[in-house]
């Protein structure tokens, strides 16, 4: 069996994922990369498939390869260059969750619309990542401030505030 079927049977058998976790700074939901993790990591193995994720060349990576094969896909996102630890370590974990949620199409449940009828969805907020982010993201890597790369870039609001978070 190909790499390919063995992900659409992995597809299969994930569904959506739960989000778990609560976003005090923008009253939303997501899913911790650990439950993500856990959630998935049996499922990949039961079909012989091996997830990694890691940094290299300034990337954040997700690779799955086939232990039969060798065959392998990957997702990965060029990291902000920061000088804070905590705000780099923050940007890691954000890319990794992105970078598995992408290579694996995974689709999040929202909970609260789920729990509060069968047949209304609350819509999930997501954050836009476009060009205009990038950059700015790219200018605090410069060295520019959070204030510095909001005002020059005209982000969203939402994009104001995950770049605050950063």
């Amino acid at each position: 069996m190909s790499i390919y079927k063995k992900l659409l049977e992995v597809q299969k058998e994930v569904g959506a994922i739960s989000k778990d976790s609560k976003n005090p700074f923008f009253k939303s939901k997501y899913f911790d990369i650990n439950s993500l993790i856990q959630h998935v990591e049996p499922i990949l193995t039961k079909y012989g498939l091996v997830l990694m994720q890691p940094i290299k060349d300034g990337l954040q990576s997700s690779i799955i390869v086939d232990s039969e094969s060798g065959e392998s896909v990957e997702s990965y996102l060029e990291l902000p260059k920061l000088n804070d630890p905590q705000k780099l370590g923050s940007a890691v974990t954000y890319y990794r969750r992105y970078t598995l949620c992408s290579l694996l199409a995974l689709q999040a449940e929202d909970d609260d619309a789920n729990s509060a009828s069968k047949e209304s969805k609350k819509p999930v907020k997501e954050v836009l990542i476009d060009d205009r982010f990038e950059v700015a993201i790219k200018a605090l890597s410069e060295g520019k401030t959070t204030k510095e790369a909001i005002l020059k870039y005209a982000l969203t609001e939402d994009q104001k505030n995950l770049l605050a978070k950063l």
